[in-house]
């Protein structure tokens, strides 16, 4: 498994053990946007919390952990309140996806979990660091393990034990529970990202993700763009395909789908996007879109990739 090389503060804790359910980032963008600003604070915090959230107090953390860190409400010092990003989804007049049923939705939030590491640590390391076909949690919590301790932080192994299992239920459902919020499916069980086979080993599920949109494909290529330092407006083929926290490299995509999905950015990106191959090199071209302008371009994107279907 390949060593990580970044000095970022890792996290492997939050979630209170529970995977992302399917409603909980709705449940809490309508929770934190029908509250006044001064009353936010203490949403998931206070005496009317499992009540307002239908599910246990643990559960709470569980919902307000992932809804900050898929990036659809933010903690701030005044309280919680919507992001950008949570009001271009689930608004309830205007949002893209306010029921979060588009397969568009699902794809966005492992993109936001995966391709970095300050929040979701573990999932970020499995996407990006694991570079082995199959693997088991054992490995992987010993691969973690040794990163952590050259990275200089102390954590617990049954934190990261507890981290690697579930994220791997977050994608591989495992039976059982008694609750409606426990028996409901991961949100992200439907990408098929990862498998189990009879012996209990994990194995990646690559090739072209037939449900995975393009501009859903986009954005992470732009978002991804925008992390590289002293990035240009040319970028290598395998950079998209291979890098660490690379599209091609976090949705699990074989080479000839990253050549194929980047082939057909042009049209959806109004030509701001262009593919080239002269004399056996491959390389995509950020044109006409200066840095200040990749937000916009991927809300324009972002819009892309629920326009169908």
């Amino acid at each position: 498994m390949a060593q990580n090389s970044t000095k970022t503060k890792l996290q492997f804790s939050g979630h209170e053990t529970f995977p992302l359910r399917q409603l909980w980032l709705r449940k809490a963008y309508e929770a934190v946007s029908s509250a006044s600003l001064g009353n936010s604070k203490s949403l998931f915090s206070d005496d009317d919390a499992i009540a307002r959230f239908g599910v246990g107090k643990n559960m709470v953390s569980s919902i307000r952990f992932w809804a900050t860190a898929c990036q659809i409400i933010q903690d701030k010092d005044e309280g919680y309140v919507a992001t950008d990003l949570g009001e271009s989804l689930f608004n309830a007049e205007t949002g893209l996806d306010p029921y979060c049923e588009r397969p568009a939705t699902t794809w966005l939030m492992h993109w936001i979990l995966a391709s970095t590491p300050e929040r979701t640590s573990t999932w970020h390391f499995i996407f990006n660091h694991v570079a082995q076909q199959m693997f088991d949690r054992d490995g992987v919590t010993a691969a973690l393990t040794a990163m952590v301790s050259e990275q200089g932080q102390r954590v617990s192994s049954a934190t990261l034990k507890r981290d690697v299992d579930c994220c791997l239920r977050s994608y591989v459902p495992r039976a059982g529970g008694t609750s409606p919020e426990e028996m409901s499916e991961p949100l992200l069980g439907e990408l098929g990202l990862i498998q189990q086979n009879a012996k209990g080993a994990f194995e990646f599920r690559r090739g072209a993700k037939r449900s995975l949109p393009d501009g859903i494909f986009a954005y992470a290529l732009l978002d991804y763009w925008q992390r590289l330092e002293h990035s240009g407006s040319v970028m290598a083929f395998d950079r998209v395909a291979h890098d660490y926290g690379s599209p091609g490299r976090v949705f699990k995509l074989d080479e000839n789908a990253v050549a194929d999905r980047l082939m057909a950015l042009e049209g959806l990106s109004k030509n701001q996007i262009q593919w080239t191959e002269q004399a056996g090199i491959r390389q995509v071209t950020r044109s006409g879109m200066a840095l200040k302008d990749i937000e916009k371009s991927k809300l324009n994107l972002l819009r892309a990739a629920y326009a169908k279907g």
